[in-house]
């Protein structure tokens, strides 16, 4: 579908059950899949609450539900920015440092090697959000860990009350 905001909401929530409209669809109608998403009982990326291991007024962090590595991680802002260009130098200095604390918590937690920091806000419409990919000591290093195939969520409880706990510390 080319253009989606000539539908109401209602409209559009239906031909997403119906499977004629994606995330794709969404984002090149220049809409916010994010914010369309939480707007709408998350429609599109499901609930993430089992996966959310941070959040306060501004940010998010949680595992993602189709991640690269073990612990991959998305960092995301609870207001609208379409890429890291809007954001005030206020809200992006706290979200790097939230990243940084975040990224040294997965590298304990997982044990990775290193953890790799990634904004791809592309397309017509994004919202903006960090990806933290843990790359461990048996992978090559470089920028192919960025698109290294994605694989379903599997969920450790254990590992996620471990970032939970260091997250409040």
């Amino acid at each position: 579908m080319d253009n989606l905001k000539q539908f109401n909401n209602g409209e559009i929530i239906e031909l997403i059950k119906t499977g004629k409209v994606t995330v794709t669809d969404i984002v090149d109608s220049r809409i916010c899949p994010t914010c369309f998403d939480k707007q709408n009982n998350n429609i599109l990326y499901g609930n993430n609450e089992d996966r959310l291991f941070y959040e306060d007024e501004k940010f998010e962090c949680f595992l993602v539900g189709n991640p690269r590595a073990e612990g991959h991680t998305a960092i995301s802002t609870k207001k609208h920015f379409k890429d890291m260009m809007e954001i005030d130098d206020k809200t992006c200095k706290e979200i790097f440092i939230l990243a940084k604390k975040v990224m040294n918590i997965l590298k304990e937690t997982y044990n990775a090697e290193s953890v790799y920091l990634c904004t791809m806000c592309d397309g017509p419409m994004n919202h903006f959000h960090i990806q933290l990919i843990p790359r461990y000591s048996f992978e090559k290093r470089g920028a192919k860990n960025f698109v290294k195939l994605r694989f379903e969520y599997k969920e450790n409880k254990e590992k996620l009350i471990q970032l939970r706990n260091k997250m409040k510390t």
